[in-house]
């Protein structure tokens, strides 16, 4: 596992991954599928991500959340299997995606990206429908607060079981990411970086040889 996340790139800036771990994280990562279903959960995937990151980037912060923020201390130096299985060990009860970008708001915390990997199963924090009709999810509100603090971070959000419902809406500063591939963590970084846009998928595509 050590070497298979060597390209796991350095993301400058501060970095805090919240881990999904609830119940609902337990479900295998295919789906319940005749002959088909995979042993992998969707909290083993979370895990690993959470893990690999913090291994290239020993300042980030791991938030795993459930209900709420559930307090876990790793340490960078440890190997990402057993961080990994600690992550993957806890958790459980209710899903509340806005439950670390609150915590970070009441810490006054100042940061650079925030990365959630998640299957967006958050009944907790409902939308909250405003005067004029639509609404926001309790997610975008406390990325609204981050935010004002911090006007140049990015939120990456990883769906490993997207079904076309987001707690974040996709705009400059917020890239959605429907499944996983190791391919993820180069997204992030270009993301991070600001260097992924339209243009550059463009100029992906015509070098494309037909």
């Amino acid at each position: 596992m050590e070497l298979a996340v060597v390209n796991v790139p350095t993301i400058e800036g501060k970095v805090f991954v919240c881990a999904d771990v609830s119940g609902s994280m337990k479900s295998p990562v295919t789906g319940q599928r005749q002959g088909a279903t995979t042993a992998v959960q969707c909290i083993d995937v979370a895990a690993l991500v959470a893990a690999s990151i913090l291994r290239k980037n020993p300042s980030a912060e791991i938030l795993p959340f459930e209900q709420d923020v559930v307090r876990l201390d790793l340490n960078p130096r440890d190997s990402i299997m057993s961080n990994a299985q600690r992550l993957a060990s806890i958790g459980g009860g209710g899903t509340n995606c806005s439950a670390p970008v609150q915590m970070l708001n009441r810490r006054g915390a100042k940061g650079d990206l925030i990365i959630f990997v998640s299957d967006n199963e958050s009944w907790i924090d409902a939308p909250h429908y405003g005067r004029f009709g639509g609404s926001a999810t309790q997610t975008m509100k406390e990325w609204g607060h981050f935010k004002n603090r911090n006007p140049k971070a990015r939120m990456v959000c990883i769906d490993i079981q997207p079904y076309g419902t987001v707690q974040a809406k996709e705009q400059g500063d917020i890239l959605n990411v429907g499944g996983f591939s190791d391919q993820v963590f180069d997204v992030i970084a270009e993301f991070a970086r600001g260097e992924l846009n339209a243009g550059r998928w463009v100029r992906l595509i015509e070098e494309v040889i037909l």
